[in-house]
């Protein structure tokens, strides 16, 4: 009797042994390339390298701040997206923020092959001079030039889809998109028209995705 007493008082403390162990943290790179239980992996919208597709952003180089943030408010539902509000909350806080290191430390993609657009074409006026007769001002002021990103409020736009680039500020246009500081983005996003829209976002995802690749020797 008293070695059941006392095989039941061990296995009494390993279960709340094991109840009181944290989960263990994810792996960044395995849930990147291969996902985890109820988490596709990240690689299947924003690609292998984090160099995005279609409607689906560029995180490689990214901020981390800044990335943490957005997960953190797909999280809670301060931003609204239907794929990724269930990923972010399947996430804990320290989980959220080991993926946006993870993505922060990865090379920046190459700028695509294709030709960019004139640096006067109305889509890089836009974005180096704004609009400053209907108060928009010019992109690279709050992102920093060429649209690299500025600290984990500005995020950048160079190398970012078009498609992408172009449905936020269409978002931010409708009000559906709101977590931006002080509502800026709100307001700069009224002023434009579709066209608009559609060549400043042209013109950013030609633009190179660091400083570096444009200095030359």
């Amino acid at each position: 009797m008293r070695a059941r007493d006392g095989i039941a008082r061990i296995l009494l403390l390993a279960i709340l042994l094991a109840c009181a162990t944290p989960a263990a943290a994810i792996d960044p790179a395995t849930l990147a390339s291969r996902g985890s239980a109820g988490i596709p992996p990240c690689s299947g919208c924003h690609g292998a390298s984090g160099a995005g597709q279609l409607m689906f952003p560029r995180l490689a180089g990214l901020n981390a701040a800044y990335m943490a943030k957005q997960l953190a408010d797909f999280n809670n539902g301060t931003r609204i997206n239907a794929a990724m509000q269930p990923i972010a909350s399947a996430l804990s806080p320290a989980d959220r923020q080991a993926m946006a290191d993870y993505y922060a430390a990865m090379p920046v993609p190459v700028a695509a092959a294709a030709p960019a657009p004139a640096a006067d074409s109305p889509g890089g006026l836009l974005a180096r001079r704004g609009r400053w007769s209907k108060g928009v001002p010019a992109c690279g002021q709050c992102h920093g030039p060429g649209g690299v990103g500025v600290g984990d409020a500005f995020p950048a736009l160079a190398a970012q889809p078009a498609a992408y680039t172009a449905a936020q500020l269409h978002a931010w246009q409708a009000g559906t998109r709101r977590n931006d500081p002080i509502e800026l983005m709100r307001h700069v996003a009224a002023q434009l028209s579709d066209s608009d829209i559609q060549s400043v976002a042209d013109w950013f995802a030609a633009q190179p995705a660091s400083l570096a690749a444009t200095t030359t020797p």
